[in-house]
């Protein structure tokens, strides 16, 4: 597998700051965009999908600003981040991901991370 390169991309979501942030870190709210099911235990959080257990450790929180997980079977200089970026003239709100992929992914990767969004801003009713 060839080496992860970083990548960012940016949602416009329209939600309160403190709102959207109940949905990055809390396994409910996890649960109702990210993934089929989270569980959390003992600073580990399982994502599952399709039946597949995939576990993260929240490494960095700022309530109401950012989360970063990485991945327990990923090295660990590898993440992704999802940060709350708010406008202080306008108080529009958009949602930073950051994440890692192999450049032959990246493609995929967005197109992932696009349904998810899309899926977490109907959840919101944004």
């Amino acid at each position: 597998m060839s080496e992860k390169k970083k990548f960012t991309i940016e949602y416009e979501i329209h939600s309160s700051p403190k709102i959207l942030f109940t949905f990055l870190n809390e396994p409910n709210g996890l649960a109702q965009w990210f993934a089929d099911d989270v569980l959390y235990r003992e600073q580990i959080y399982s994502f599952m999908w399709d039946g597949e257990e995939h576990k993260a450790k929240l490494t960095n929180v700022k309530e109401n600003k950012f989360v970063r997980f990485r991945w327990l079977d990923d090295e660990p200089q590898y993440y992704f981040e999802m940060e709350i970026l708010q406008d202080e003239l306008t108080n529009d709100v958009a949602l930073s991901i950051t994440d890692f992929a192999p450049a032959e992914a990246f493609e995929e990767r967005r197109l992932i991370w696009d349904n998810q969004i899309q899926y977490l801003i109907s959840v919101l009713g944004a």
